[in-house]
C-alpha cells in the first residue's frame, strides 16, 4: 500500500507524513510545478510534479495508485475516481469518501457550481482547525492500522 496525496492545497502532508512513517508506508505528493522545491525529499516520501492544468495532479494520482491504495484529498471527482479503482480515500477534514456519501457530495458541489455561475454568492472552506488535524489524524491512523490487520493482499 502507498499513500498518494493531492498536495497542492493539503494542509495534511505533514500529518500523512508522520502517520506513514510510523507504519513504514511510502508517500507520494502530488504537487504543480508551480510549487516546485529544492528542499531534500524525507525518507519514505516521493514528490511528483505534474503541469499546471486544473486536474494534472488527479489525472497523475489515478495512473500510479492501485486497488488497496490509500488517496488525500478534498477533490470529490479524485474521490470518486479513486473509490472506483478499489481505492481507501479520505478528506483531510476528518471523514472517509464512501461508495454511499460520494454521490451526495458531488451532487452538492454541482448544486454549488451552479448557483455560483447564476451570480449566488457561496460560502468558501472553513478554515482548518487543530480539532480537524486531530480527527484526519485518528482516522488516518485506523484506517492504516485496519488496513494493516486486514492484510494488503485481501483488497
Amino acid at each position: 500500500m502507498k499513500i498518494y496525496v493531492d498536495a497542492d492545497a493539503s494542509p495534511a502532508k505533514d500529518i500523512v507524513i508522520s502517520v506513514a512513517k510510523v507504519f513504514t508506508i511510502r508517500v507520494v505528493l502530488v504537487k504543480s510545478i508551480n510549487h516546485f522545491s529544492h528542499d531534500e525529499e524525507m525518507e519514505g516520501v516521493e514528490t511528483v510534479y505534474v503541469d499546471t492544468g486544473a486536474d494534472a495532479a488527479d489525472y497523475r494520482i489515478m495512473q500510479l495508485a492501485e486497488k488497496g491504495d490509500l488517496i488525500i484529498t478534498q477533490d470529490y471527482g479524485l474521490a470518486s475516481l479513486g473509490l472506483g479503482k478499489g481505492c481507501l480515500v479520505l478528506h483531510h477534514k476528518g471523514f472517509a469518501y464512501t461508495n454511499k456519501n460520494i454521490d451526495q457530495l458531488l451532487q452538492t458541489r454541482h448544486l454549488s457550481a451552479k448557483a455560483r455561475r447564476s451570480g449566488q454568492r457561496t460560502k468558501g472552506p472553513k478554515p482548518y482547525t487543530d480539532e480537524d488535524r486531530q480527527k484526519f489524524r485518528d482516522l488516518l491512523e485506523k484506517t492504516i492500522q485496519y488496513k494493516v490487520e486486514k492484510g494488503s493482499n485481501d483488497d
